[in-house]
């Protein structure tokens, strides 16, 4: 069958290996992917991923091994070069500069554009074409996530790619938008571009990839169809063990622990959403899910939870307290807690180590510091808990936050607040960017969490995560909050609707 594959394959893989210190990232990796063909890449965070789909775009150079594209040696020195070859790629973090159109994003991202009357007539058509519409004069920083990933995506396809390279592409997605996606991407395979797509949410692998490598710790340990198999059988495949499934606590919530009344935040960014009006109550041992769109509001809402951002007008109370006039620091002592979507340079400081990383947000409730000095062996010895309990794949604490795989410091930045004993809780997307099995251990923390007690808000834009792991359920929609929601019997469907702007009392007469 692989024989098979590599006589009719547009890239083949052989033999790619590619080390760091103290790691291997790729180990003698081989496979083919063919013309036409949605090829999954699965595997756990850290499991190299993201050193292997850098090689094929020309932004790392293997140690050893070939790669063969179109029956010709492939070895890009940059990511030029593999575009000029018909290789593109989305990546998970978009590349945009807010205050530029459209048509002036794309242009910087391509490498011999053409003039602007004749690239804005093409975006028009491309757009059009595969069911993206998008206006070449919009300002990006105007922009949903979703067409933000529109514009990404355009520009690649103007450069008519041969594989094109996706990276967590449905994110930042709505359901709606994700089928839009999914629509454009078997239009594109029907002209025979091959795509190769990378995705922790495998139900969306088994409803589109025809084909999947299973990568650990940096090797190929197996191949299938995905179509043929449960989402619970290819996670399993990827972690080799048993997947934990998160387990709820039945307990009744006990009273109010934080609560926002008519709060009003306006915010200084002018690509930010301002909060208006917002009212919410978590008590203890529950978890509240807020689901929206990217840019409705989530990192406002956290800034004004978590003491970051002054607000305009309105009330924060916690067990009752005003504490709207204290800052993070003195929140963080209260055992008010956060974790923001941002990991590098917002949860982390990309060029500091772990061990430092610990000590920016743990200094007060864990004791690292004593009489204006460091405690460095304590603060180190935390960091090493949050690495072993939260199984954080790194060779130590002194390595740098930006040396980890995004997952990974994910895990650390969840595991760090979490073993805080925080009283409230305030996390946005806690499973962005990971694996299955460490979401659910992500996921199973945040319940245990609430079983002992604790008060947790999760913002998240995966609705599956709200319906797996909340009691309650509203809506960040333009800066407003719907009326809260028992999430049992709540569907994906319902949960759509709310995002997008209907509030629970029409959602009867919607269905």
């Amino acid at each position: 069958m692989e024989e098979t594959r590599t006589q009719d394959a547009l890239l083949t893989l052989e033999g790619l290996t590619k080390a760091y210190p103290g790691v291997v990232a790729n180990d003698n990796v081989s496979f083919s992917i063919l013309p036409g063909e949605v090829h999954a890449l699965l595997g756990e965070n850290g499991a190299g991923k993201s050193t292997l789909v850098k090689m094929i775009y020309g932004l790392v150079k293997p140690d050893q091994g070939t790669m063969t594209l179109k029956d010709a040696p492939f070895q890009p020195a940059n990511p030029a070069a593999a575009r000029a070859a018909g290789v593109a790629m989305v990546f998970q973090h978009f590349s945009l500069f807010d205050a530029l159109s459209v048509a002036e994003n794309i242009s910087l991202g391509m490498d011999h554009p053409p003039k602007p009357r004749e690239l804005t007539a093409r975006i028009r058509q491309v757009s059009e074409a595969y069911g993206l519409p998008l206006d070449p004069d919009r300002i990006v920083g105007e922009l949903s996530a979703g067409e933000r990933q529109r514009v990404e995506i355009i520009r690649c396809l103007l450069q008519d790619p041969k594989l094109l390279i996706m990276d967590e592409p449905t994110s930042v997605l709505t359901p709606q938008e994700v089928d839009i996606l999914f629509e454009t991407l078997r239009k594109l395979t029907q002209e025979g571009t091959a795509i190769l797509y990378i995705s922790h949410k495998l139900e969306e692998i088994r409803a589109l990839c025809e084909h999947a490598t299973i990568l650990r710790l940096g090797k190929v340990v197996d191949t299938c169809d995905p179509r043929e198999k449960s989402a619970k059988e290819l996670a399993e495949m990827m972690v080799g063990t048993t997947l934990h499934v998160p387990e709820r606590d039945a307990s009744e919530p006990g009273d109010v622990v934080l609560a926002m009344d008519h709060v009003t935040l306006y915010t200084p960014s002018p690509f930010g959403t301002d909060l208006r009006d917002v009212s919410l109550e978590v008590r203890a041992g529950e978890v509240l899910g807020v689901g929206g769109v990217a840019g409705n509001g989530q990192d406002e809402l956290l800034a004004a939870l978590s003491g970051e951002a002054r607000l305009t007008s309105g009330s924060v109370l916690l067990n009752g307290v005003p504490i709207a006039k204290l800052g993070p620091n003195e929140r963080r002592a209260l055992a008010v807690l956060s974790a923001p979507e941002e990991r590098l340079g917002h949860s982390a400081a990309p060029d500091m180590s772990l061990t430092e990383n610990a000590l920016l947000t743990a200094a007060v409730r864990q004791r690292l510091t004593k009489r204006g000095f460091l405690r460095w062996g304590k603060t180190e010895d935390y960091a090493k808990r949050v690495i072993k309990e939260f199984d954080v794949r790194t060779p130590g604490p002194a390595n740098a936050a930006r040396s980890l795989s995004g997952g990974n410091l994910q895990k650390f930045v969840i595991g760090r607040e979490v073993l805080q004993k925080p009283e409230v809780l305030v996390v946005n997307q806690p499973t962005w960017g990971v694996d299955a099995s460490a979401a659910a251990d992500i996921r199973q923390s945040l319940l245990d969490l609430a079983a002992g007690g604790t008060a947790v808000i999760v913002i998240s834009q995966d609705l599956d995560e709200i319906l797996e792991i909340s009691d309650r359920f509203t809506a960040l929609n333009e800066g407003r909050l719907a009326e809260p929601v028992p999430t049992r019997g709540l569907t994906v469907e319902k949960i759509g609707l709310m995002i997008g702007g209907m509030h629970a009392p029409a959602l009867e007469d919607a269905e």
